[in-house]
């Protein structure tokens, strides 16, 4: 059931008369500053795909990207799906596609036998759970002063879920393995084309180094139910470690290759270009994440001041291609720092932590930033990696938080 103040909002937006009668003249001053506000929220309101999404939870940045509030996150480990960011690089297929998921057809090429696989096929060969961050790779791009192109993410294009399907390796031994001298994986997406352009200018079609087989799978479930289209359904090649733009959506073919994607996403997007340069080829892949960790509570939000007294520091933490070992809270700005202790179960390596730390504060302004370190030994940096785009962003300071205490 959708939330009351979106329904409401909806009722509101569904009638065009008054954002018309504006136009034409026919409303009082007052009105037509209404008329303007409601066009405003016309284009920020969750899209038809998308509509199940809890709205308040959400920062709507466009009709392809939105992201969880920092303090919406909750209490719980796993982040609920209508509260998952959203991030397309092209518009998602038609929702016809997950009307019957066990219908979706794979391509798997660059084997020994190539194949087309249905999804209830690929539910025959095995079945796994992979608690996992799911990341975009710009998460954090709101805070390079450059100002990257691109969507401004804060904290919340992430989130901990749960996705069930298929290992990969076990469907390359049901079709007798790769073909030799293979170095990538790599997926297709599903979305459409538009007719008369080039696909390698608009299709989505990641390759990845060949080692993240070993725990890479074919999910069509995600925190225990079909996987719906915003999040890629019916079937979506996940790789844990890996930031979102690598785990394909809708993916419709699976193949090993020798050469990365001749598309232009694998190209000349997602690379760790210097800042001014045109990024291309020659500059480092945008695929592994770092270790990182951000304040979820107090959240920062304007107008949510602090009680002076007890508080209950919370966030979380992850070390991205290995285990958040654990993670330091700062109330002064990184001077110094208070080991903070991990709450609730432990997911595995993938998955994030929760971190809790009481502390005593007084009437004032604090700054509060918090450190992860790695099970491999990696420390979240204070400065971030500068790049182009403004990709993978974990630098302490840049998540740091400013807050009232009354």
């Amino acid at each position: 059931m959708e939330p009351s103040n979106l329904s409401r909002r909806r009722m509101l937006l569904s009638s065009g008369s008054l954002v018309a009668l504006a136009g034409a003249g026919g409303l009082t001053p007052l009105s037509q500053a209404l008329a303007q506000e409601m066009a405003k929220a016309a284009v920020k309101s969750l899209p038809a795909y998308a509509s199940w999404k809890h709205a308040d939870s959400l920062i709507i940045h466009s009709a392809n990207t939105m992201e969880t509030r920092r303090g919406a996150f909750g209490s719980g480990l796993i982040t609920p799906l209508d509260r998952l960011f959203v991030r397309n690089n092209v518009s998602p297929p038609s929702e016809k596609i997950v009307a019957d998921p066990d219908a979706w057809m794979l391509s798997v090429k660059g084997v020994k036998t190539s194949t087309e696989i249905s999804v209830a096929d690929l539910k025959r060969l095995g079945v796994v759970a992979l608690p996992m961050v799911l990341q975009c790779s710009g998460n954090g791009r709101a805070f390079f002063p450059e100002k990257p192109s691109g969507t401004q993410w804060t904290v919340g294009a992430a989130g901990c879920v749960i996705f069930t399907g298929v290992p990969v390796k076990a469907v390359l031994e049901a079709v007798g393995g790769m073909d030799s001298g293979s170095k990538y994986m790599t997926g297709t997406g599903g979305e459409e084309i538009p007719a008369g352009l080039d696909p390698n200018t608009i299709m989505v079609e990641r390759s990845i180094p060949i080692e993240a087989i070993e725990d890479a799978i074919l999910a069509w479930e995600i925190n225990g139910q079909p996987i719906p289209l915003a999040h890629g359904g019916p079937l979506r090649l996940v790789v844990p470690g890996y930031t979102g733009v690598n785990n394909v959506k809708y993916i419709k073919q699976l193949a090993f290759t020798k050469e990365q994607s001749a598309a232009n996403i694998q190209q000349n997007s997602y690379r760790m270009a210097p800042v001014g340069e045109k990024s291309g080829p020659s500059q480092e892949s945008v695929w592994e994440m770092p270790v990182k960790s951000w304040v979820t509570s107090p959240s920062g939000e304007p107008g949510q001041d602090v009680k002076a007294g007890k508080v209950q520091i919370q966030g979380l933490a992850f070390g991205g291609m290995s285990a958040a070992k654990d993670v330091e809270v700062s109330v002064d700005g990184g001077k110094n720092w208070v080991k903070a202790s991990f709450v609730g179960p432990d997911l595995g390596k993938y998955a994030w932590r929760q971190f809790t730390l009481g502390v005593d504060l007084k009437p004032g302004q604090y700054q509060i930033a918090s450190r992860a370190t790695s099970e491999a030994g990696t420390t979240q940096p204070e400065e971030r990696v500068p790049n182009n785009r403004g990709y993978l962003n974990n630098s302490w300071r840049d998540h740091m938080l400013a807050i009232t205490v009354v």
